[in-house]
């Protein structure tokens, strides 16, 4: 069996102290495969790393997070280009719009995220969507760009039956993880209503980890959690689970 944690920040320094005893548990467990989202260029170096010491397990994304959009966005998005076509990635994320925490840079942070899905597209990559307290914009955006170029992950979905078809509608992926499991996290009331292969699984470690171990550091190890919860809504093994979402995660990624 082997399962697929599509979304995971193991390069943050949440993990300084015993990184490599995180990922021997989580290879341990059955994840084989990690896919790495950027955040802004002070992580860059980091991720690389991580790539050097794990070369056949770990696969980079390269983007500029919303949150991170500030007055020095578009140098960090020229840094985003130019690693683009200096290195091996595998999808242009994490991207999106953000409005949970300040809305001061709405307009940079719409402008940032259609630069980078036309980065994407020009490098004929996926793009992985960050949205928090933003369906709306982000859809706006999406609409504006859709096509058959425009493919993805909707990481870390916490949206509405109606958000997961529309989101699945612009070729996006549901990035399912821990929030799954929480008792208000909702979208388990209506996930067995999308078709599977339409998910992929994801932990957002070392943030949102699930159920038991929710409030506490996340870690891809506990991308179980999430697949024996799925096991649970869709009515099939766990064994099933990790198959059909690390098949969508190929999908997506083309590895």
């Amino acid at each position: 069996m082997i399962v697929t944690d599509t979304h995971t920040h193991l390069y943050s320094e949440a993990f300084d102290e015993d990184r490599d005893l995180i990922i021997q548990r989580a290879l341990d467990c059955g994840v084989k495969r990690f896919f790495i989202p950027a955040i802004d260029s002070t992580y860059t170096d980091a991720m690389l790393d991580l790539k050097t010491k794990y070369p056949d397990i770990m696969f980079l994304m390269m983007g500029l997070h919303p949150t991170h959009v500030k007055e020095n966005f578009e140098k960090e998005l020229q840094h985003v280009e130019e690693m683009l076509a200096k290195e091996k990635y595998y999808a242009v994320g994490e991207i999106g719009i953000d409005l949970f925490w300040d809305k001061t840079f709405l307009n940079e942070q719409q402008e940032a995220f259609r630069f980078q899905i036309r980065l994407a597209k020009k490098n004929k990559l996926p793009i992985v969507i960050h949205c928090r307290d933003a369906f709306d914009e982000v859809f706006e955006v999406l609409e504006m760009e859709k096509g058959d170029d425009l493919f993805g992950i909707f990481h870390c979905f916490t949206g509405t039956l109606e958000q997961a078809h529309k989101a699945i509608s612009y070729n996006m992926k549901l990035g399912i993880g821990g929030v799954v499991t929480f008792k208000n996290g909702k979208i388990d009331q209506f996930l067995n209503q999308i078709d599977l292969k339409n998910i992929v699984l994801e932990t957002d470690s070392p943030y949102l980890a699930p159920v038991p171990y929710r409030g506490k550091r996340n870690e891809s190890a506990y991308i179980i959690n999430v697949q024996e919860k799925l096991s649970e809504l869709f009515g099939l093994s766990a064994a099933e689970i990790a198959e059909v979402t690390t098949e969508n995660s190929k999908a997506v990624f083309g590895i």
